[in-house]
């Protein structure tokens, strides 16, 4: 099949230019490639492949080993230093739904029971091994996959530990991937993994966007005749990735040009050490790229750009990017800085008598700063709540600090999408019991054994003493893990929040288990009632940042329309049951419990049966009651009631009170003991 050529891509110049620099060295640790939807990401990743040098591979190894240089360890050697077979580089793609077995490989447990051979099959990180591994959609990806793709890649071998087999194999591959941010974003340490990242942007002249459109539809018409066009183009530069190779160990990095990277680093605040060695590497890339012998600052820069937007995330919802001027000006300041002068080996001293004493303290104690006497112990003033008049059109509150929430999780035992918040049966984690093997999946060794051990008397013994196996003796192996819920909020942005100051407190807590959503993998949506009625402000996605957003300028005021927040979640509950049956929903209400409406209304009744409505349906709901004030009406535990739904206060969100509350518990116990 032919492949769009990498040459005739309009624009993307960030874009090809990482592939190319990890094309060049891929110990840089890959590229993510962030974008929307249609912006060609897919295209680049194929189109590289096409142009990278072919590889000369160990004739009949599976695992691709070199002939010249084969590996030691390799399950198919010993090989011998020979010639080999000439084959291009692969692309491999790895499937969303891809399983751990099928990434690393496993044993062939089946065979090995039934026929006694201990057969090892090998999987997608060793059939990209000097090749391409191509992730599209990487941020739905189960973590632990993610995990096991990115150590691979930096390690350069993959370790495959498996029932009876303990296989070690080199995995050195250039590892893309690519993802929609809207469908959700990659957790911050799986983040700082990928080596480069780069946004794809459509253009917006229409200059370029023509030229795509007309290059594709020529494409399309005819594959053969559009890559020849493009074939010369193409062949320069396979070779200029080749010389960049062979030049690439020959390139030095200056002391000059380290520094240049440790000031930028340092400056950006970058947590951890891997962003200097990944800009230390794409310089050394871009300096071989460029047919340089020595690093230079153009280098360093080109290297910056690409490796530490996605590293400046002080907060999962703040956006990756980089201030080019803030760059710019760092690598000035580094310019400027002195040499640093070796350190003087200081002189022998000679050893003190012993009956010599230090007449005072070497040391002499700290002197207070100027004027810190007094401002050393200066209370600061206490907090004063603004006034809120609780009108309909009352500014946002601005949400306090978030923290660590408790753990919220529905009951029971799901079977949804992989995520780490309820129980569910899942292909990995902890083996609970075993069931009759009916459909492809991992063996249950123990539970196999067991099977057939009753039956062996009737079937006779098998050559070498062994059990005699059949097919209905294996044991498929049920594991339990965790599952990614869809959490819906419906918050109360009516005039009783604000008017209690409340609604700042109750952003934070709502921005807390937002957090707790993203970290855990689930949609989230978010339902919004006051005045006259109830809006879906946020469709359940899976991009929680847009909730934050969405939560952040909230505003608040008039009547609390209760019923109609409730009727409003049935309603959004129930469709998105038809599109997402397996992910389990959980309601998390957050209100003080009132409930009002127009004259000649039933607001709490109406309220009432809405609750009822949902606790009919089954929903798992919690209720965060943000009622304050000396006296409390306990309007909030009576919704949790008819809701059939925990009730906890806002206070008690907080994981750290949570462990405050139970250590109390404890010690009461122990003195009433």
């Amino acid at each position: 099949m032919t492949s769009y050529p990498f040459s005739a891509i309009v624009g993307m110049d960030d874009l090809r230019l990482a592939l190319v620099l990890n094309a060049v060295s891929p110990a840089i640790g890959g590229v993510l490639v962030r974008g929307e939807k249609g912006t060609a990401k897919s295209t680049a990743v194929r189109a590289l492949a096409a142009v990278l040098p072919e590889v000369e591979v160990v004739t009949g190894c599976r695992f691709s080993c070199d002939p010249h240089a084969p590996d030691p360890a390799c399950v198919d050697g010993p090989h011998e230093a020979t010639v080999g077979t000439v084959r291009p580089a692969r692309l491999v793609e790895l499937p969303v739904g891809a399983s751990e077995d099928r990434v690393v490989g496993s044993l062939d447990i089946e065979r090995a029971l039934v026929e006694g051979v201990k057969a090892y099959e090998p999987g997608l990180l060793a059939a990209a091994h000097r090749g391409v591994l191509y992730v599209d959609e990487v941020n739905l990806l189960h973590d632990h996959l993610v995990d096991l793709l990115l150590d691979a890649a930096a390690l350069g071998v993959s370790y495959v530990e498996r029932e009876g087999v303990s296989v070690r194999h080199a995995s050195r591959f250039l590892l893309v991937g690519t993802m929609n941010p809207e469908e959700g974003e990659l957790r911050p340490q799986l983040l700082d993994r990928f080596g480069l990242t780069v946004e794809a942007v459509a253009p917006r002249d229409p200059g370029p966007r023509t030229e795509v459109v007309r290059r594709r539809l020529a494409f399309d018409a005819d594959p053969v005749a559009f890559a020849d066009r493009w074939r010369g183009a193409e062949t320069e530069l396979a070779e200029r990735i080749m010389a960049a190779q062979r030049r690439l160990p020959s390139v030095s990095l200056p002391d000059a040009a380290l520094r240049q990277v440790a000031t930028i680093c340092a400056r950006f605040e970058v947590d951890g050490m891997r962003a200097d060695l990944v800009i230390a590497r794409a310089a050394l890339a871009h300096a071989a790229w460029e047919g340089r012998s020595e690093v230079s600052v153009d280098d360093v820069r080109a290297g910056a750009r690409l490796a530490l937007p996605h590293r400046r995330r002080r907060n999962p919802f703040d956006a990756p990017g980089l201030d080019e001027g803030q760059l710019d000006q760092a690598l000035q300041d580094a310019a400027q800085q002195p040499e640093p002068q070796p350190e003087p080996q200081p002189e022998p001293q000679p050893e003190p008598q012993p009956e010599q004493q230090p007449d005072q303290d070497p040391d002499p104690p700290d002197h207070d700063p100027p004027g810190g006497g007094e401002s050393a112990t200066e209370q600061p003033s206490a907090d004063r709540e603004p006034p809120l008049t609780g009108a309909a059109d009352s500014p946002p509150a601005a949400p306090t600090a978030p923290f660590r929430p408790r753990q919220i999780e529905i009951q029971g035992l799901g079977a949804g999408a992989a995520g780490r918040r309820s129980r569910a049966e899942t292909d990995s984690g902890r083996v609970t019991r075993a069931r009759r093997h009916a459909a492809p999946g991992r063996i249950h060794l123990p539970a196999t054994l067991a099977a057939a051990a009753p039956h062996q008397r009737a079937r006779g013994r098998a050559p070498g003493g062994g059990l005699v196996l059949r097919r209905d003796d294996l044991r498929k192996a049920r594991h339990e893990g965790r599952e990614g819920n869809l959490v819906l909020f419906v918050v109360d942005a009516s005039g009783s929040m604000a008017a209690r100051a409340r609604m700042g407190a109750v952003k934070g807590a709502v921005l807390s288990l937002l957090l707790d959503a993203y970290q855990r993998r689930d949609k989230v949506g978010l339902i919004m009632f006051r005045g006259t009625g109830a809006e879906l402000l946020l469709p359940p996605t899976s991009s929680v940042e847009a909730a934050a957003a969405r939560l952040t300028a909230l505003p608040t005021g008039g009547r609390t329309p209760l019923a109609a927040g409730l009727l409003q979640a049935r309603h959004t509950l129930r469709v998105e049951r038809l599109r997402d049956p397996r992910r389990r929903p959980l309601l998390i209400v957050v209100t003080d419990g009132r409930a009002t409406g127009l004259p000649g209304t039933d607001p709490v009744g109406d309220s009432q049966r809405a609750a009822g409505l949902l606790a009919a349906d089954g929903i798992a709901t919690v209720v965060v009651d943000c009622e304050s004030g000396p006296i409390r009406l306990g309007l909030g535990t009576r919704l949790a009631t008819t809701l059939g739904a925990v009730a906890l206060r806002l206070e008690e969100l907080s994981a750290v009170a949570l462990a405050s509350t139970v250590r109390a518990a404890r010690r009461s116990e122990r003195e009433a003991a």
